[in-house]
């Protein structure tokens, strides 16, 4: 007679299954927003004749929202049914699409970007907390990764050419359609997986909160020494008189060397290796920011930027499982949310601000990369350190 019992591990493994799709979905949707910043920078331009600072204000407004969603985050997000905080959350993006798509002012365009930006960021809560409840969190946020990735590099070359002569509603509109098809992965998590009394290790350590500071600490540092140095990559490459051409080339191949570095860590998921890795990633970006020092000539520039993306993108799913971990997927997950916006939004500021004062000269900059990689590579492993059980 066949058992009608279902085994824990086949349970975990249908909802392991449902949550990657829903992180895959959600990750590579709710991002394109961002990426697609370029195409549609020149359609507002020209749609409601504005200034370079107006668009640069909009941008800088839909991506605080998007890492803002994290503070109102703390009140719901251990309280509320997950699958009816992700319709009501999507609910809102599409609409907010659409709504942008309609507007011819500006006003209100940058109102409603900020509504659909903080409901973004709240699904984006949602997915870096159940990245860590899975039953291989590397592999989960290597997903988040790679479909980040993966649907930037489709933007890259299909969408300047899609919408080359379309308005800018539809674009909004054609996201608004993506956010739609998000609707059909909803049922696949557990609804209630943050609301479960139960933990899902009753021998779980009791880490010192200096652990938990230390693991923020070593995300917001990581973001600040990569945004800072990957947002003037361009800017070396012309000051080492590399042409255009070559160095788009250049950049294309490192974010597919991205994607399969991001790839290789989802593959390989949850690893007793999880140390060496993230100390080799560590070790080798901070070598590909060494490489960018003085004038670089094309073949050095080339090895910088590919080992540069490869590296990053290798240890990112690492440095948040790691940081999954301290807390059991728990609110730490929510606060990363947080620190990687502020990295992002901090790290080309103060690099920007170092090249100005030393004349258009990047060592400054690389200097503050090289110390941010290294520091953020002590936390990360400080934080690791064995702590005593219950």
């Amino acid at each position: 007679m066949t058992s009608l019992i279902k085994t824990p591990g086949a349970a975990v493994s249908t909802s392991s299954r449902g949550t990657y799709t829903y992180i895959a979905a959600y990750s590579a949707v709710l991002y394109t927003v961002l990426l697609i910043a370029p195409v549609i920078a020149g359609k507002l331009i020209t749609q409601f004749a504005l200034t370079p600072v107006q668009v640069g204000a909009l941008f800088s407004l839909e991506l605080g929202a998007f890492s803002l969603a994290t503070v109102p985050a703390y009140l719901w997000l251990n309280r509320v049914n997950l699958r009816t905080a992700t319709y009501v959350f999507t609910t809102i993006v599409i609409a907010g699409n659409v709504v942008s798509g309609l507007l011819d002012d500006f006003g209100l365009l940058m109102a409603t970007r900020v509504v659909t930006s903080l409901a973004a960021g709240s699904i984006t809560v949602i997915i870096l907390t159940l990245s860590g409840k899975t039953a291989n969190p590397s592999r989960a946020f290597g997903v988040f990764v790679v479909c980040q990735l993966a649907m930037g590099a489709l933007i890259l070359a299909v969408f300047p050419a899609l919408f080359s002569q379309a308005p800018v509603s539809a674009i909004y509109w054609t996201l608004a359609g993506l956010d739609v098809l998000c609707l059909l992965v909803v049922n696949g998590i557990d609804g209630n997986a943050l609301r479960q009394s139960i933990p899902r290790d009753h021998t779980r350590a009791r880490v010192p909160a200096v652990r938990f500071a230390l693991g923020l600490a070593a995300v917001l540092l990581f973001y600040v020494a990569l945004s800072g140095v990957w947002s003037f990559i361009a800017q070396i490459s012309a000051g080492a008189g590399i042409d255009l051409s070559s160095s788009s080339l250049v950049l294309s191949l490192a974010t597919v060397a991205g994607i399969v570095s991001a790839l290789t860590a989802t593959i390989l998921g949850d690893t007793p290796q999880r140390k060496l890795y993230l100390i080799a990633g560590y070790a080798v970006m901070s070598i590909s920011v060494t490489l960018l020092f003085g004038t670089p000539g094309l073949a050095r520039f080339a090895m910088a930027a590919v080992i540069f993306k490869f590296a990053w993108t290798f240890i990112l799913p690492y440095l948040l499982s790691t940081l999954a971990d301290l807390s059991g997927g728990g609110h730490i997950m929510n606060t990363t949310n947080l620190m990687i916006g502020a990295g992002f939004a901090i790290g080309p500021v103060v690099s920007g601000a170092l090249i100005q004062s030393a004349g258009g000269a990047f060592t400054g900059m690389l200097m503050l990369g090289v110390v941010g990689v290294l520091t953020s590579l002590v936390c990360i492993l400080t934080a690791q350190r064995k702590v005593v059980h219950a």
